[in-house]
């Protein structure tokens, strides 16, 4: 019983609940979560260790970056809270202008890696 609370407890912040849906489509870079989200590296930090110790996230470090993902095999009671949450999600402004700004830093971030390269 201790373990379902704690999972739960990962799910009760807007912040976790965002960072989460971002993280629907695969994986992202700290610094994507930033952009996004418009909070400060140590605050996304925070929330992501909540959600990697509540068992929503996993990471895995690249270099200097850490790179933050859905866990690659949910339990059942994960794929069944993502599904719910899907559902939930697709109704709510917010999450509307979250992948929109998803896209664009995505976007801004290929260009830039584009450029660099050709310097």
């Amino acid at each position: 019983m201790e373990t379902l609370a704690a999972r739960l407890k990962g799910l009760s912040d807007t912040t976790r609940l965002r960072i989460l849906n971002l993280l629907s489509d695969g994986e992202l870079c700290v610094c994507d979560l930033m952009a996004v989200l418009n909070i400060p590296q140590s605050t996304i930090s925070r929330h992501l260790a909540y959600l990697r110790n509540s068992g929503w996230v996993e990471g895995r470090r690249k270099g200097r970056w850490m790179y933050y993902r859905r866990p690659h095999h949910p339990t059942t009671f994960q794929a069944r809270i993502f599904s719910l949450l899907g559902e939930e999600f697709s109704t709510l402004p917010q999450i509307k202008r979250d992948a929109e700004a998803l896209v664009h830093q995505l976007a801004n971030k290929k260009r830039d890696c584009k450029e660099g390269a050709k310097s």
